[in-house]
């Protein structure tokens, strides 16, 4: 008996998606580093389907079917490197070496290339949904080539999460771009869930509501358009009391939070291509300036607040407090799906990447961490294609939203939420909140919507120290001031 697919690397994730597949009628053979993990999967699931222990990797390459297919599930960077570089001698023309990990995108179109020049495919997938998500269906994002899609999807699609009936995974393009749309997922990920502590701070420290009460507000919350699974968990964080203290849970956590590296990539990328993801990018700080505890402690007794008065709002009072952070978390959630959506734009034009937003979108309809009823919306709003009539205003050349925010349903949604974003901003800041992402992304929405931006002011400095140019508003052409001479402008 043959293997379908062969997984080394038995931790958490790598155990679970091997008992997803022979969850779904798969043999599975298995691998690791040490024999342990293997025997210790095998005795505790080994009734969930057909598992083949292997005690090396060239065991578990001898007991594959052809084309083999191998998903390595170790640690990002060299360790990856590592396992490929024992896997290649083994492997034959077609089989196909797969990274399910959290691997860089630029790693994973170097490994596509070298394994492309030996015959065999590489593809570098994205998976999220945590460990839950490994075993019970998570949101699959491969890339790679187009080919190797049609020995592996099916049983990627099987295992994924479905949504009214649709597998959570497709083929998402060459080389890295799996991988990318995981980081870009990830980068979203942060800012989501910054922006509902950002809430949540708010509803505690101007509206004196304590986590018990807006365990409910969340709850309720997840019964309008924030509906979502990070909402949904929210409301249980907030909910839960601590067995030992009796305080709310969230009091006796740290105040430090931690990450592990792909929303610092999907900042480094964006600045890299020149993409404005600016409430992704704050996010990735707050949690930085979270963990400098010592230098925070000092602040907190040498920094003045030079805040004034903000008395709690009462009564009727509060709830439109209440809901004027609901509008105004929702509208800066959407400013960092467009910002995502819009950097994943940049990489597809950079990279040579056939994207398509409206998939993409699907796929994280369940199964995922972002998870969220807005998505069905965003999926539509990317998913049709009209060619045969001229393009609107904010619409690309196939009827598609240039920007998130110029969909019809977003674009309403968010001039109704502004007056209260711009009250629940300037709340904070008089109230000496930190609002990191609130604030970034109502500035990149008035960024877009302004006329005149001080960059004009920018470019004229440039010019200035450094003879940089400028191009002018009221005719073509690109120009010099002489500021070290008479100051006339010569055409450059």
């Amino acid at each position: 008996m043959k293997a379908d697919i062969g997984v080394t690397g038995l931790a958490v994730m790598g155990a679970n998606l091997a008992r997803n597949f022979a969850r779904n009628g798969y043999t599975v053979a298995l691998h690791n580093r040490s024999r342990a993990r293997t025997d210790a999967l095998v005795a505790e699931h080994g009734n969930e389907g057909t598992f083949i222990p292997t005690e090396t990797l060239t065991q578990l390459v001898e007991n594959l079917a052809v084309p083999r297919r191998v998903l390595i599930m170790v640690k990002a960077g060299q360790p990856v490197d590592d396992v490929i570089d024992q896997l290649v001698p083994m492997l034959a023309p077609g089989d196909i070496v797969i990274d399910a990990g959290n691997s860089h995108y630029e790693d994973t179109r170097r490994r596509e290339a070298a394994l492309a020049a030996k015959d065999l495919h590489f593809v570098g997938i994205g998976v999220s949904g945590g460990e839950e998500g490994a075993l019970n269906g998570p949101a699959i994002m491969p890339g790679g080539p187009k080919e190797s899609y049609e020995a592996l999807g099916p049983l990627l699609e099987d295992i994924s999460a479905h949504y009214e009936g649709d597998p959570c995974c497709a083929w998402i393009g060459t080389d890295g771009a799996g991988h990318f749309v995981k980081m870009v997922h990830n980068g979203i990920e942060y800012a989501d869930m910054q922006v509902i502590g950002e809430a949540y701070d708010l509803l505690r420290s101007v509206g004196g509501i304590e986590p018990a009460d807006q365990a409910g507000i969340f709850r309720s919350w997840n019964s309008t358009d924030l509906a979502s699974y990070l909402i949904e968990i929210t409301a249980e964080v907030l909910g839960h009391v601590d067995a030992q203290t009796g305080k709310p849970l969230v009091d006796v956590i740290v105040d430090q939070a931690g990450q592990k590296g792909t929303g610092r990539w999907t900042a480094i990328s964006g600045l890299d291509l020149g993409s404005p993801i600016g409430a992704i990018a704050e996010s990735v700080f707050a949690r930085s300036l979270s963990s400098q505890s010592e230098i925070r402690a000092t602040a907190q007794q040498m920094l003045a607040a030079g805040t004034g008065s903000v008395p709690a709002p009462q009564d009727a009072d509060r709830d439109a407090f209440v809901e004027d952070v609901r509008l105004a978390l929702y509208a800066s959630k959407l400013v960092s799906y467009a910002q995502g959506l819009d950097m994943l734009t940049a990489a597809a034009a950079e990279y040579g990447w056939s994207l398509d937003l409206g998939t993409i979108a699907s796929l994280w309809r369940d199964g995922c961490i972002i998870r969220a009823d807005l998505l069905d919306v965003i999926m539509k709003a990317f998913g049709g294609r009209d060619t045969s009539r001229h393009p609107e205003p904010g619409t690309t050349a196939e009827g598609q939203p240039s920007n998130l925010l110029f969909a019809p349903e977003f674009r309403d949604a968010i001039a109704a939420a502004l007056p209260a974003w711009r009250r629940v901003v300037a709340t904070a800041v008089a109230a000496g909140v930190p609002v990191p992402v609130f604030s970034s992304a109502l500035s990149y929405y008035d960024g877009l919507r302004r006329d005149r931006l001080p960059a004009a002011l920018t470019q004229g400095l440039r010019d200035y120290f450094g003879a940089h140019t400028y191009r002018r508003a009221d005719r073509e052409g690109t120009f010099h001031t002489l500021w070290s001479g008479d100051r006339s402008e010569i055409e450059a």
